[in-house]
């Protein structure tokens, strides 16, 4: 069944959630669509499994060795330092998490995988602004701040060129710089 994740990710990445059938699925992995019913009820089941499990492995590597009632700093720098381990190990993970975020099924995916990630960051944050180490904002403005710049820097990575199409890699010097400035940013 690996073959048949795997393959689910990276048609849902080529092509894209609507032109993905399991017709299409069956013939790539070389089986029956008959197997592919054993497992999976229909087309939106396969697809949640799979933005399940992936949103799990995802979740796991995050909140590996995390203590949410660290500083902010060390905290941020560990959920760094692993979103970017995991996610340059796997990049068609990391684009099928954004396809599937961007889409109907990041609801039905994202309520399994927020219960495991959001009560540790909610303490995690809580605790920041309590030890007055972070501007106490709106959710989704924090996030923004704190998270995208990491997820732009991915993004280059993976395609290997920035923005003006110079070849990029991320290295570990230009993510700790990064960081700073994003640090700097969110404390008072």
């Amino acid at each position: 069944m690996e073959l048949v994740k795997s393959m689910t990710m990276q048609m849902v990445v080529t092509n894209g959630i609507e032109n993905f059938s399991v017709n299409s699925l069956a013939k790539a992995c070389g089986i029956s669509v008959a197997t592919l019913y054993i497992y999976y009820k229909d087309k939106e089941d396969l697809i949640t499994q799979v933005a399940i499990e992936e949103g799990v492995r995802l979740t796991d590597a995050i909140l590996k060795d995390f203590d949410p009632d660290q500083s902010f700093e060390t905290g941020l720098w560990q959920q760094w330092t692993s979103r970017a381990i995991y996610l340059k190990a796997n990049p068609l993970s990391s684009s099928f998490i954004e396809r599937i975020q961007m889409s109907s099924y990041g609801e039905k995916a994202g309520g399994v995988i927020s219960a495991m990630f959001y009560n540790s960051m909610q303490r995690f944050v809580d605790g920041a602004i309590k030890r007055k180490e972070l501007i106490p904002l709106p959710v989704e403005a924090w996030w923004s701040v704190a998270f995208a710049p990491l997820y732009n820097l991915l993004r280059f990575h993976y395609k290997g060129r920035g923005i003006t199409k110079k070849p990029f890699e991320l290295t570990d010097k230009l993510l700790r710089q990064t960081f700073e400035v994003v640090v700097k940013a969110l404390k008072p």
